[in-house]
């Protein structure tokens, strides 16, 4: 297979997995499956990590990856494949973006796991909206999310959300340095070969 097809694989493979993404962020505004008021969303949330990191970082270098295939394979200035060589070789700089982007995902989700979420904590008597849960030891004692009265769930709720934000963005992150390695061999070794010595021999 050509670099530039493998890029493309990658670059259609991203699209869907930073509109799930996307997805995921935007529903963590509407805990429970409810609007709340700005105060009663968890601070995580509005670090946008999967709209902005996951999401719209990802669309720019899974659009060049998609353009790769598309251009001049036969070269430029003479020299077969120079024009093919130099777009995998700028692709390594999106690619780059795009790591950095996960990887943005990936430490806010991270970071709102071990935090958990806020909501109205019953304590006893006594009910307030806090995090609960910041000591990050909670996962493994599910019978203490039933104090967090509202929003109703949210534990499981948070949780979920942030954990698909998670694996998404280490899987972007893996994706986007398989093209930095994809980019690096099809700049070395260029891309459609056989296309250009078909040329050159008709030539």
């Amino acid at each position: 297979m050509c670099s530039g097809n493998f890029a493309k694989c990658l670059g259609i493979t991203l699209i869907p997995l930073s509109i799930v993404c996307v997805l995921c962020n935007v529903l963590l505004f509407f805990p429970g499956g409810k609007a709340w008021d700005t105060e009663h969303i968890t601070k995580e949330v509005w670090y946008f990590g999967g709209i902005f990191g996951s999401g719209l970082f990802m669309i720019f270098p899974a659009m060049v990856f998609l353009g790769l295939k598309n251009n001049d394979c036969c070269g430029c200035c003479g020299n077969g494949s120079c024009g093919r060589r130099f777009a995998m070789l700028s692709s390594i700089l999106f690619a780059a973006v795009g790591v950095l982007g996960a990887g943005y995902s990936v430490i806010v989700s991270s970071i709102a796991i071990s935090h958990g979420p806020l909501c109205l904590f019953k304590n006893g008597s006594k009910t307030e909206w806090t995090y609960p849960f910041s000591d990050g030891n909670y996962l493994d004692h599910q019978e203490s999310w039933s104090k967090c009265i509202d929003p109703p769930k949210i534990v499981h709720w948070h949780v979920s959300l942030f954990l698909v934000l998670l694996i998404m963005g280490i899987i972007q992150a893996v994706l986007c340095a398989v093209q930095v390695v994809n980019g690096l061999l099809g700049a070395l070794c260029g891309d459609c070969c056989t296309c250009c010595e078909q040329n050159n021999r008709t030539v």
